[in-house]
């Protein structure tokens, strides 16, 4: 047996804000909304593809948002994507450095911590 690779990730929402999951995951951060198969599709949530990963946000009843477990997502441009967030009400927050990386977090509308790392080679920061 051997694991080859993550499939995808799933974050939790609170039920009814599909819509704001859209125009955070899709529009603020461009990522390509993934239709649901008909049977999950009945349980509400969103599902985006992230690169060659998806990322599910499913319903939870008793939601609370998940502030220290967090996706990563790397990211080429950080500083327009801040921009973007910034533009967008969203407010970027500094960690502790991390070796060869520029990073930030952010929150997205429920309060789930999300990470955004880019590669200082690749941000020409080297």
């Amino acid at each position: 047996m051997t694991i080859v690779d993550i499939d995808h990730v799933q974050l939790a929402m609170p039920e009814g804000r599909e819509e704001a999951a859209r125009r955070f995951y899709g529009m603020v951060l461009g990522l390509p909304e993934v239709p649901k198969p008909a049977n999950l599709a009945k349980r509400g949530g969103v599902w985006f593809q992230a690169g060659a990963r998806r990322l599910h946000l499913g319903i939870e009843a008793e939601f609370r948002p998940a502030r220290k477990a967090h996706p990563a997502f790397r990211v080429v441009d950080l500083p327009a994507l801040r921009k973007q967030l910034v533009a967008s009400g969203y407010v970027p927050k500094a960690d502790e450095p991390l070796a060869g990386y520029d990073r930030f977090y952010v929150d997205d509308p429920f309060g789930n911590r999300l990470e955004f790392l880019e590669p200082e080679r690749e941000s020409g920061r080297e």
